[in-house]
């Protein structure tokens, strides 16, 4: 991706690769991809709440080590982590969100994100006693603000693919000070991937698949590479990212007919935000080269919601049922 895409994306929060995504699970696709009624979008909590066990210090991404003494007021700064915090079943500790952080159970908590940005004096305000963010987390000067505080703030690398789930589930587990609540939501997760994987039928299909990122209203239209953070979604469901196939490199290039036909994708995966921004499927088929793919040509579109598509946590099964439910027109 050029520098000038970069800084576009970035502006308008290329977290929201995993944001805000209300009511959009599996709307507008065409015949070829057909959906389930959306579920609720909630988190699953374990069924007894874990006591947090502290002080403990842990490796944070960015070369540091935090001491946490205290798990009463968290802030994770996205939706991922916010997932994560729930399904290990500090929920009732979080007091505070981020725009990306869009399930049910978390719908009353102020926002302390201002154009997908950390506002530092927002989290400051909510006297966190730890914070959880990505290296993509931003602004730097954000966090460097909270940190100067005096807050325990740790930093986890980001998700990319399907065996990043583990160790990130583990890390946010051991900052919490619930290890073994951390051992039950990762053997949980990976019992259900491996359930959902057994049951996807795609026997000799091997579809390829084109991952869009797609903000209409700010014309913003990429085409996922190998590093977009969908490919392991794709393979894992017995398809072929287009972009990858195609020779890109990188996470994202600009969407041109060229590349697009280039690709030849026989499906297009969106988020449902993305879908919603150009106007559905009609209005993704008039976007440079799509309506001259096999993808185009049989409306054969993915929705799933932004909040969950790259999470890479305790509902990536569920998104893994979506993607295979959608390619190959069943309920698997």
């Amino acid at each position: 991706m050029t520098a000038k895409y970069r800084i576009r994306v970035r502006a308008l929060g290329l977290a929201l690769l995993l944001a805000t995504a209300v009511g959009c699970g599996g709307a507008a696709t065409g015949k070829a991809a057909p959906t389930a009624a959306a579920a609720p979008d909630r988190i699953e909590p374990p069924a007894a709440v874990p006591v947090p066990v502290l002080p403990v210090t842990v490796d944070s991404a960015d070369g540091r080590q935090v001491t946490v003494t205290s798990a009463e007021r968290i802030i994770p700064l996205n939706g991922s982590l916010s997932e994560l915090v729930f399904s290990l079943g500090l929920g009732a500790k979080v007091v505070a969100r981020d725009v990306s952080t869009t399930f049910e159970q978390a719908a009353q908590l102020p926002v302390i994100t201002q154009a997908h940005d950390v506002s530092a004096e927002g989290v400051l305000s909510l006297r966190p006693t730890l914070v959880l963010a990505d290296r993509s987390t931003g602004p730097a000067e954000a966090v460097a603000q909270i940190r100067a505080a005096g807050v325990p703030l740790v930093v986890l690398d980001d998700a990319k693919q399907l065996s990043d789930v583990d160790a990130r589930i583990a890390r946010v587990a051991g900052a919490l000070g619930v290890p073994d609540a951390g051992r039950q939501l990762t053997e949980r997760t990976a019992a259900r991937t491996a359930e959902v994987r057994a049951g996807i039928d795609a026997a000799g299909k091997h579809p390829k698949v084109a991952f869009l990122y797609l903000r209409g209203s700010a014309s913003v239209f990429l085409l996922g590479g190998p590093a977009s953070g969908a490919v392991s979604l794709i393979e894992a469901v017995g398809g072929t990212d287009a972009g990858t196939a195609a020779g890109l490199t990188g996470d994202f290039t600009p969407l041109t007919s060229e590349a697009l036909v280039k690709a030849a994708p026989d499906a297009i995966l969106v988020m449902g935000k993305g879908l919603e921004s150009v106007g559905g499927v009609d209005g993704l088929l008039k976007l440079p080269g799509v309506a001259q793919t096999p993808a185009g040509l049989d409306r054969r579109v993915v929705s799933v919601p932004d909040g969950e598509l790259l999470s890479y946590g305790p509902r990536t099964p569920e998104v893994l049922k979506s993607i295979a439910g959608q390619l190959y027109g069943s309920g698997k």
